[in-house]
């Protein structure tokens, strides 16, 4: 059966729960060492505002365990949009001198080679937006990702979790023009994924969830939680019920359910961790 930790959090403990969430979910086993590993972070506003983001603490939390554990070659990358940018956001949101208590150096999206690549598998609909075939950056090709969501709404998707991550990644900053088919962009996505990366992971913040106008203008509303998960259909409908909506009516997450991507029906995945049945 497929497993999402979940994992009840407070900021006493939030890094050490962080290595507890991830073994849980036992990461290692998606995480295979002998190759280098891309965090791909979330900047959905350039300031810092809270379920916005990554977090600071959620950066701080997922470094330590993997550089503790002896994982090499990590790379911290984010991509550009048409309202953030890429160095101001990481300053912004407290990036920085995280990455660079680890050793380590930002590498913004903007500043990496792109090149165009053909998906193996069918595309639902990133062939007929990009017909000129889509651009991916050449780095990510045989490395690891590790995505680094949040807990927030959102108004093109209903919520924003691991598979919408990968939008900010894999698509230059004209993915605006995706949002007509935004949710067969992201099976898509997690298609190609899956052909590039020989590990997927994810580890979502919901410690300060958002409520609202997604996926900038939100109500925050603490929750301490936090989940992680090596499919990442899984840990979306897992995050998506935690909100209170049914998964399999979520389009993006029925689409790679039913083309065998991932696990979107709650009752075939194990909660590990805490009991979420009461969780609203």
């Amino acid at each position: 059966m497929v497993k999402v930790a979940v994992v009840k959090t407070s900021p006493e403990k939030v890094l050490e729960d962080y290595r507890r969430v991830m073994e849980l979910a036992e990461y290692r086993e998606f995480l295979p060492k002998k190759y280098e590993t891309i965090l791909k972070l979330n900047l959905s506003w350039s300031l810092y505002f809270p379920a916005c983001s990554t977090q600071p603490w959620q950066l701080d939390g997922i470094l330590k365990t993997l550089t503790e554990d002896g994982y090499k070659g990590i790379h911290p990358m984010e991509n550009e949009t048409v309202v953030t940018d890429v160095w101001k956001g990481a300053k912004l949101n407290k990036w920085l001198p995280i990455i660079q208590k680890y050793g380590l150096k930002y590498e913004p999206l903007t500043e990496v080679k792109w090149i165009p690549y053909k998906p193996k598998a069918e595309m639902l609909a990133l062939d007929a937006i990009f017909p000129e075939g889509n651009w991916i950056p050449e780095t990510f090709i045989g490395k690891n990702v590790v995505h680094f969501p949040t807990q927030k709404v959102h108004g093109h998707t209903v919520l924003t979790g691991a598979m919408k991550n990968a939008f900010g990644g894999l698509i230059t900053k004209k993915r605006h023009h995706c949002h007509k088919h935004i949710h067969e962009v992201l099976v898509d996505l997690l298609a190609l994924q899956k052909e590039i990366h020989p590990g997927i992971f994810a580890v979502a913040d919901g410690t300060v969830a958002g409520d609202g106008a997604g996926p900038r203008t939100m109500i925050p509303r603490i929750k301490n939680y936090i989940l992680a998960s090596g499919d990442q259909v899984a840990i979306d409908a897992i995050s998506a019920k935690m909100m209170g909506y049914d998964p399999m009516k979520i389009k993006f997450i029925k689409l790679a359910h039913d083309r065998g991507l991932g696990c979107g029906d709650v009752d075939q995945i194990e909660v590990v961790g805490e009991d979420i049945s009461q969780v609203n």
